[in-house]
């Protein structure tokens, strides 16, 4: 059964990791198929989505900590998906964590993978400007920390477009022109929130370079300074 390892790797950087290592084990796939290459960032991003609710809610790693996470999957190609062997996860984190914290956790967190590989996540909005032609741009934020951007195009009371979006946590993603329906008693911020909540689901799932590109090009358009990078070198 085939095993993914992300090596180690700092705890800010994991994500992207995970769906490069992936990638490059089923490159065969893609390279028959790109149909392929969708399930594959699919896959990505649920192990990406349980692994931000383990290390960074739970446990509350650093991003420059080191972290090493392994787990087995299978690959159904009658219907082309990747499921993973959710009890067969391990953690290792190399910071002042007892191990057997991180694997009670791990333990917790296994027995509802499914649900929480694909759970809703809670983004937060911080309006930065508004462009010329006024299109609005929001900061994407998870807690204190900036992760993305978006830009909206207001039509009316009831009605947007979500015209450009990404975030990097708790998997890189992006969003593009995306019918935002304001709903009564809702504002457009409840809009937006309400379907970047949906990011495992309904985005396309990229690199962190291109999803950070993407978010300062957003930014771009309002004169706001670049978001803070998070370097993805792995440690040796």
């Amino acid at each position: 059964m085939p095993l993914l390892s992300s090596g180690l790797v700092i705890a800010g950087a994991y994500a992207d990791k995970i769906r490069r290592t992936l990638f490059a084990q089923m490159r065969d796939y893609v390279r028959r198929d790109k149909a392929w290459g969708q399930r594959v960032a699919y896959a990505a991003a649920q192990l990406n989505r349980l692994l931000y609710s383990i290390l960074v809610e739970r446990l509350k790693i650093d991003k420059g900590d080191v972290v090493r996470v392994r787990i087995e999957y299978e690959i159904d190609e009658e219907k082309m998906e990747i499921r993973w062997k959710w009890d067969t996860l391990t953690i290792e984190a190399f910071r002042r964590v007892p191990q057997e914290e991180v694997d009670r956790v791990v333990k917790e967190f296994v027995s509802r993978a499914a649900e929480v590989s694909t759970a809703a996540v809670e983004y937060t909005l911080e309006k930065l400007g508004e462009t010329f032609d006024g299109d609005v741009v929001y900061s994407v934020k998870l807690g204190d920390r900036e992760v993305g951007a978006v830009i909206v195009t207001p039509v009316n009371n009831t009605l947007a477009v979500l015209k450009r979006g990404g975030v990097v946590e708790p998997t890189p993603a992006v969003f593009e022109k995306v019918k935002l329906e304001i709903q009564p008693g809702q504002t457009l911020e409840d809009a937006i929130k309400r379907t970047l909540a949906t990011v495992i689901q309904t985005a396309t799932h990229v690199s962190y370079d291109e999803a950070y590109k993407l978010i300062n090009r957003i930014r771009e358009a309002v004169q706001a300074k670049p978001m803070e990078r998070v370097e993805v070198e792995e440690e040796a």
